[in-house]
């Protein structure tokens, strides 16, 4: 099963110390529109498979997407794939920027 992460507690958590990486799944359209405020490794969802060597399988994983779906979709393939701990960022970035960044575009 896939945890969920808040916005709110992946800063927190990253802001802690802790290494994570900010998976962002969305097209470069979409980046554009929004980017995240945060270190990412930018792979579109349909690249993923394709690009598992550019991600650490032993590291904290979490996956953002525009609102949760796809980045969930993505976090059960890669926990599927052997990562060992994957988390979907909850509401995506629309989340946060509802949450912590109103500067953020929705979209």
């Amino acid at each position: 099963m896939i945890k969920d992460i808040s916005p709110r507690e992946f800063l927190e958590r990253r802001a802690g110390g802790a290494e994570m990486t900010l998976l962002d799944v969305r097209e470069d359209a979409e980046i554009q529109l929004a980017p995240v405020p945060a270190e990412v490794v930018h792979i579109p969802m349909g690249e993923i498979a394709d690009r598992l060597g550019e991600l650490d399988p032993k590291k904290e994983t979490v996956v953002i997407c525009r609102s949760g779906g796809r980045s969930l979709q993505v976090a059960r393939f890669l926990s599927a794939q052997g990562f060992t701990s994957v988390s979907n960022l909850a509401g995506g970035i629309l989340a946060w920027s509802r949450d912590v960044d109103p500067s953020i575009p929705q979209y």
